[in-house]
């Protein structure tokens, strides 16, 4: 799908009840422009980010930047595939790119973390039952294998952030086949759609994430915050609607899950 088309409409969310949030996504033109070697930047300084971690979850791809922030991405790109950057003191970044995205170098710029950011998860995750149709959106570039259909994460906010605005932030997400993200091209299922995975915070619904895409962003509503104590996300994954003798699992994956203030 075409990139700048992603980017604007991936500020789109199903408003279900008075803690549901609008969510903000995609990957901004200072993140991913097009430049004569592939390279990672400091989003403030324009410097180089030497020793990066560049890895490829679907291609089992590691690489690191060198002093001048260059790597090459020596794997091939058929399909949207997410490519993921750790760096200590940066905010997570992840990016879906395309075989034609990828062909060329592109420079991505990292922002540096704050003191009340908060780490959830690095690692790729697979949501759903296994059950999946070689059309589903990016499933051929599923890595692992499910988890289940739930995944719940801990994380402590300190009340020293209370006057902080939180979100939840996924990277990079793929897989998802909402009526929503085959209209938009996402995907190539005909004759089926699923429902959106949903996301809670304590128990209570906050969002559905209805497209596929990068760094999206989830209002973490104040009142339902617990400060000073851990507190859990739950992502659940959506179901195929147009199965109803079983119940079948919308398989998806998503990297990079985060708690940040903007």
């Amino acid at each position: 799908m075409n990139r700048v088309l992603l980017t604007i409409l991936c500020v789109f969310l199903s408003i279900t009840n008075v803690n549901a949030a609008l969510m903000q996504g995609g990957v901004s033109t200072s993140q991913q422009v097009y430049a004569n070697s592939n390279r990672i930047i400091d989003k403030t300084t324009r410097q180089p980010v030497a020793n990066a971690k560049v890895t490829v979850p679907a291609k089992n791809y590691t690489t690191y930047t060198d002093n001048n922030g260059q790597f090459e991405l020596n794997t091939r790109i058929n399909t949207p595939t997410i490519l993921s950057v750790e760096k200590a003191n940066y905010k997570p970044f992840s990016v879906t790119v395309t075989q034609s995205s990828a062909s060329r170098p592109f420079v991505l710029s990292l922002e540096k973390s704050n003191q009340f950011d908060i780490k959830i998860d690095s690692e790729l995750c697979h949501l759903g039952d296994n059950n999946y149709s070689g059309y589903s959106a990016n499933a051929g570039q599923f890595k692992s294998g499910a988890v289940g259909p739930v995944y719940k994460k801990n994380f402590y906010i300190s009340s020293s952030a209370n006057g902080k605005q939180y979100f939840l932030v996924i990277g990079s997400i793929i897989g998802i086949d909402t009526a929503l993200a085959r209209g938009m091209g996402q995907n190539n299922i005909s004759n089926a759609f699923a429902s959106p995975p949903v996301v809670y915070l304590n128990g209570q619904k906050i969002a559905e994430i209805q497209i596929n895409g990068d760094n999206q962003k989830i209002r973490l509503p104040k009142n339902l915050i617990k400060w000073n104590q851990q507190n859990i996300i739950t992502i659940k994954a959506g179901r195929n609607l147009m199965q109803t003798a079983y119940v079948d699992y919308d398989d998806i994956e998503f990297m990079n899950v985060s708690v940040q203030t903007f």
